[in-house]
């Protein structure tokens, strides 16, 4: 049921997520036939002339897109996306996002200067009064005139002459919306036009589709995560069918006489097992969806992972999904009573109503688990299956199941040669003998502990490595005193940020002994495909400076500009060390870049690419900033820097400082919020497996009445009794915890050097936290010893003593 229940809620949150980020994208965008997009920044308005008159064109609209900041009458600083429209083009192509005046108002305020009109989400957050908005460092007052239809973010739609003169960019665009006449052909009509090299041709459903491209890593990564939870629960099915058959062996058994054949025994198992999925799964998806609505309530459907920003979805349930689901509940509840099933069919008759026990001899060839593991070890290497490690899931799940199988020959490799270290202590050799002879059940009994406790150990080692593998990258990126910005993202980099004029101010500055710039851009580098940031840097040594990965040491110069890319770009574009990057031409008018490395980056999943800020300044006059690394003089006061600068820009209020320490601990925090929920699926996913020893041993004891029995009768008390069990429990889970550390390790490896870099482009440096590790091994096998000794208390009860006088 859990298991259900999570894979279906992220399924529907997703699906809500991206359903509604999709509907606020069509409304934004309209349905155009063509999208003329800038590769970075903006094109000449002079390309719209063009189009416009062309003849295969019926409707052109042209369209000004501006990420900025506004501050509404609570002078609330909130992310703002304005769109300068042309109010007699754009009701063709995105009537969404035709402005509505106020009631009163006159027909040609449409045209006004500094009038804005706000959608929904934005009139909620800034009001309907006056508001201003951030241009470079300076706050524009304008007054909301109206409203638009359009959903999604806070959006507000005005005049696109009006936004040009607003934000400096007069004579610019940054879209063009083209409804072509019938009949004619997009790539026809795309090749006729012969863009120029800053421009570029989209299809309307891009730009949901980069975003669904960009959080598809992620919700595949949580929907196998949430699936542990049903992976784990094919084992606690398995322990409850086990203890039911081991319960009912003598009914078994007297059918069996009575002449219910084997299949038909182990058919009436497997529809209990059905029987118990499918009640699972309908209360499954019942808690899924309500976990779902719960979520996009409190989460506005991010899940932690940001790829929604301002996207506030309604649930959209899916019944194809929820039967999805529901079968994959059905059949790893099917999967769960295989084995049991199996149990009830090959029960000895006579042996079981005489009830001498019910243990199986058989034991699953060592030629399978090997297999199993090299076929794993094979599908590790494979590529991304649609930039996606699908092969590299399945090694883990074919690790996971050899390794489980092995358990019976793990366990007699281990016992055989410590069975004649005890062979002169009683008790202990009790245990011992009872888990090397019945090593099968001894393996069924801890399955789910070693499925559980591997996989635990494997996201505890991906989580470990992650997280000092952040650290160490923290070190190199921040190693100024202290840091000041004005915009979050590279997208807003583009209306706000710091003038050539304020940074002159900064170095002057008493307290402040050196300064270093980062200037951010957004670089549409393919139109399928999210944008690329571009940072803008002093690089210096690149291998002081930047965490890289692999450089060259011949100079870049020669042949061209030199860049240093992503781990993620090398990905998505192929870039290699000491060859040209074609990709980045189009965006600087055919100027020629080769790569003189590769850095590793965790904060852009769809790639980077570091410019050195001299070769930009000559290549495009920008030298305009975004970022400013501080460093101090000695003794100087960070609070009375921090003033003096803002002293500087006074009518800017979003100018934020941190020192590296404060960015250091606010990473990590968001980084250990961000994998707290794993912790806690380890927690669950472990409980399982102990659950599932309870069950096992709780069947064995049942079956082993009379062998209790008779040990009672040979002399033995109840505590030794006890004793025994529990050292079985002991002896079980301690080659448990054992394969469970082995496979946690391997599993580890995948997720470490394969999941993560096909997943999201980007590597680590693998690291075992040993004490932890060490320390999860220990509570497991403790809670498993006492697991056994609880389930083992009947076995010492008077009910089991008298048990051997049914064959007297």
């Amino acid at each position: 049921m859990l298991g259900v229940a999570l894979a279906f809620a992220v399924q529907l949150i997703n699906a809500s997520a991206l359903g509604e980020f999709s509907s606020a994208m069509r409304s934004i965008n309209g349905e155009p036939d063509v999208e003329l997009r800038a590769v970075q920044g903006g094109f000449d308005e002079a390309l719209y002339g063009k189009v416009g008159t062309d003849r295969a064109v019926a409707v052109a609209s042209p369209v000004l897109e501006v990420q900025t900041f506004a501050a509404g009458e609570a002078k609330q600083r909130v992310a703002l996306r304005v769109l300068g429209i042309d109010a007699l083009s754009v009701t063709s192509i995105a009537p969404g996002l035709m402005p509505t005046p106020a009631s009163g108002s006159d027909r040609f305020e449409l045209f006004a200067p500094g009038a804005v009109y706000l959608n929904a989400s934005a009139r909620q957050q800034l009001g309907s009064g006056t508001i201003e908005l951030q241009a470079g460092m300076s706050m524009k007052r304008v007054r909301v005139a109206g409203a638009v239809a359009a959903g999604g973010g806070p959006l507000a739609v005005m005049d696109i002459g009006a936004a040009q003169e607003l934000f400096g960019r007069i004579g610019e665009l940054t879209r063009i919306d083209v409804r072509l006449q019938p009949g004619v052909q997009r790539e026809d009509f795309i090749r006729s036009l012969a863009l120029p090299a800053n421009v570029q041709a989209a299809q309307p459903g891009d730009a949901a589709a980069r975003v669904g491209e960009l959080s598809r890593a992620y919700r595949v990564n949580l929907t196998v995560l949430a699936l542990v939870a049903l992976f784990t629960g094919a084992f606690l099915v398995f322990s409850v069918l086990a203890l039911a058959v081991a319960r009912r062996a003598p009914q078994f058994a007297l059918l069996g006489v009575l002449g219910l054949t084997a299949r038909q025994r182990r058919q009436l198992v497997l529809a209990e097992s059905l029987l118990l999925g499918a009640f699972g799964s309908v209360l499954g998806i019942a808690l899924g969806t309500g976990l779902a609505a719960l979520a996009l309530r409190v989460l506005g459907g991010d899940l932690g992972g940001g790829y929604f920003p301002g996207v506030a979805p309604q649930l959209q349930f899916s019944a194809v999904a929820a039967f999805v689901y529901g079968s994959l509940g059905m059949a790893a509840a099917a999967a769960g009573g295989w084995w049991p099933a199996r149990a009830a069919a090959r029960l000895p008759l006579a042996q079981t109503l005489k009830g001498l026990g019910t243990a199986s001899t058989h034991t699953p060839r060592r030629a399978w688990s090997l297999l199993l593991v090299a076929a794993a070890a094979a599908f590790a290497f494979m590529p991304p299956v649609a930039g996606l490690p699908l092969a590299a899931y399945l090694s883990i799940g074919l690790l996971l199941v050899g390794g489980i199988t092995a358990l019976p020959s793990a366990v007699g490799l281990l016992y055989d040669r410590v069975a004649p270290r005890v062979a002169h202590r009683a008790l202990p050799l009790l245990a011992v003998e009872r888990a090397r002879r019945v090593r099968e059940s001894a393996a069924i009994a801890v399955s789910g502990v070693v499925a559980a406790l591997s996989l635990a150990v494997a996201l505890t080692v991906m989580v470990a490595s992650f997280r000092e593998s952040m650290i160490r990258w923290l070190d190199v990126l921040l190693p100024a005193d202290l840091y000041a910005r004005t915009a979050v993202s590279a997208g807003a980099a583009e209306a706000v940020f710091f003038t050539p004029a304020f940074l002159e101010g900064v170095k002057q500055v008493p307290g402040v002994e050196r300064v270093q710039v980062q200037r951010m851009r957004s670089l549409q580098l393919a139109a399928e495909r999210p944008a690329v940031t571009l940072l803008v840097r002093e690089v210096g040594k690149a291998d002081e400076t930047l965490p890289m990965v692999e450089s060259t040491r011949s100079s870049a110069a020669a042949s061209g500009v030199p860049v240093w890319v992503s781990e993620a770009v090398v990905d998505l574009y192929g870039a290699k060390v000491g060859e040209p990057l074609h990709a980045l031409e189009r965006a600087f008018g055919g100027a020629k870049f080769v790569v003189a490395g590769i850095w590793r980056d965790y904060v852009r999943q769809t790639g980077a690419i570091v410019i050195d800020r001299a070769d930009y300044v000559k290549l495009t006059g920008d030298a305009r900033a975004n970022e400013l690394h501080l460093w101090l003089t000695p003794g100087a006061d960070a609070s009375d820097v921090q003033q003096r600068i803002r002293a500087l820009a006074p009518d800017v209020p979003g100018l934020e400082f941190a020192s590296a320490s404060q960015l250091r601990a606010v990473s990590l925090r968001i980084f250990d919020r961000s994998f707290a929920v794993t912790y806690w699926l380890q927690a669950v996913a472990i409980g399982i497996g102990l659950f599932g020893v309870a069950a096992s041993f709780s069947a064995q004891v049942l079956a082993r009445r009379k062998e209790f029995g008779l040990l009672a009768h040979l002399g033995l008390t109840r505590r030794q009794v006890l004793a025994v069990v529990a050292g079985e429990g002991a002896a079980w889970t301690v080659i448990g915890s054992a394969a469970g550390l082995v496979l946690g390790l391997a599993v580890s490896v995948v997720l470490v050097h394969v999941v993560n870099p096909q997943s999201f482009h980007w590597t680590m440096d693998m690291q075992v936290p040993w004490v932890r590790l060490t320390l999860l091994c220990v509570a497991v096998v403790a809670a498993g010893t006492f697991t056994a000794w609880v389930a083992g208390r009947a076995a010492a009860s008077r009910d089991a003593v008298l048990a051997v006088k049914e064959d007297w």
